[in-house]
């Protein structure tokens, strides 16, 4: 493995970068890092894929104590990604909180994006009762508390690797800024990204679990998300939690797969 750094204003961002063919560059939701495509990777780079997986700012290997976790500056990482691999243009897809950062990414720099990929996306800022609020404070500082939660977010099936992983980035969570940047990440920030969503003109999938525990009703969710975009699908993945691409990669691959083709032209 071969960790590759991109410079930016405040820090730089790591990345690895597999295969050969259309460029897709994956980022991963808040509190995990690149591994956690780990499954998803071979997969894709087997179908004919260059494969970039992206600690974004704050996680993994990138740099820590960012002025800003805000998804439009976790897009223009994502931008300075494809820029580094040659410019792309690339289809983003983006997990959780990373879902967001792809929007903007799509609607600032269309000339660097073929199409964008949300999984496990949030379309509404939820208002939390008091106690969640308690839960929620207590979650984000624990690296110990986030990962019990993470454990909750695949209901159905876990990869066989999946403790292992969980434990390095535990680890990885308990180094200085590291839960600073897992907040920073998750904080509401204005303009949100359904704000942007029409002036995406790239194809758009928004691929959701049915069984995501994040949502009283995944496929509604998933709809909603859909809805707000000008040419988008909205499909679903049968016995999937938050992390498709972790407890399904194998039918996340070939949505995926058939998605990159339709978005360069296939």
């Amino acid at each position: 493995m071969t960790v590759s750094y991109v410079a930016r204003d405040g820090g730089r961002i790591a990345y690895e970068v597999h295969g050969a063919g259309p460029l897709v560059v994956l980022a991963h939701g808040m509190g995990e890092n690149r591994g956690s495509y780990r499954h998803l990777v071979p997969l894709l780079v087997e179908a004919g894929h260059r494969v970039a997986s992206v600690d974004v700012r704050g996680h993994g290997d990138s740099s820590v104590d960012w002025p800003s976790y805000a998804p439009a500056e976790v897009a223009a990482d994502l931008l300075a990604v494809v820029r580094d691999l040659g410019g792309g243009p690339a289809v983003l897809v983006g997990n959780s909180s990373a879902a967001a950062a792809v929007v903007f990414a799509a609607a600032d720099a269309p000339d660097l994006v073929a199409g964008i990929v949300q999984t496990g996306t949030f379309v509404n800022q939820r208002k939390l009762n008091p106690v969640m609020r308690v839960v929620v404070a207590a979650v984000t500082h624990s690296p110990r508390l986030f990962g019990m939660f993470h454990k909750t977010l695949f209901p159905v099936t876990r990869p066989a690797d999946d403790a292992a992983f969980r434990r390095a980035m535990v680890a990885k969570l308990k180094e200085p800024g590291r839960m600073a940047a897992l907040r920073g990440v998750v904080e509401p920030v204005e303009p949100h990204w359904t704000t942007r969503a029409r002036e995406v003109r790239q194809p758009v999938l928004v691929l959701m679990g049915t069984r995501d525990p994040d949502f009283p009703d995944p496929g509604a969710e998933a709809r909603a998300a859909r809805r707000l975009f000008t040419t988008a699908e909205a499909r679903m993945i049968d016995d999937s939690g938050h992390y498709p691409h972790a407890d399904q990669p194998a039918r996340t691959a070939e949505q995926l797969t058939a998605f990159v083709a339709v978005s360069h032209g296939a």
